[in-house]
């Protein structure tokens, strides 16, 4: 089955100490931090694809812009969701959002792009 628009995934957190700005240096307060509700909508990103790629294949991100409006502190639920919005040939581009029970966190876009993971790595050699 193609990759193809509609495609979601969620992914759920709870916020642990480890998650918050303090614990990732990214500001003094103990709420979940903006790097980790990007490696969360990532993660929700290549969740929604994942299994529609061929054997070999996976995808690398490319772009993250959001933007985080509200914060979560620790023991708070973080709900998020990843929905490809356009494909454009190796090119998929994601809406993404954050929710915990009052509402918005976070919202964005998502782009990564389709690679063939052996030839990638051999980029890296």
């Amino acid at each position: 089955m193609p990759v193809r628009p509609g495609l979601t995934a969620t992914v759920d957190l709870t916020v642990t100490e480890e998650d918050t700005a303090l614990a990732m240096r990214t500001g003094v307060v103990p709420v979940i931090a903006t790097p980790r509700i990007v490696a969360l909508f990532e993660e929700a990103a290549v969740l929604a694809v994942h299994d529609q790629l061929d054997e070999g294949s996976s995808t690398v991100g490319v772009s993250v812009q959001m933007e985080h409006v509200a914060p979560v502190g620790v023991g708070g639920k973080v709900l998020t969701e990843a929905t490809l919005d356009k494909v454009e040939g190796r090119r998929l581009s994601f809406r993404v959002s954050a929710r915990d029970d009052r509402g918005l966190v976070a919202a964005g876009r998502v782009v990564r792009v389709v690679v063939d993971v052996e030839a990638f790595l051999d980029k890296t050699r």
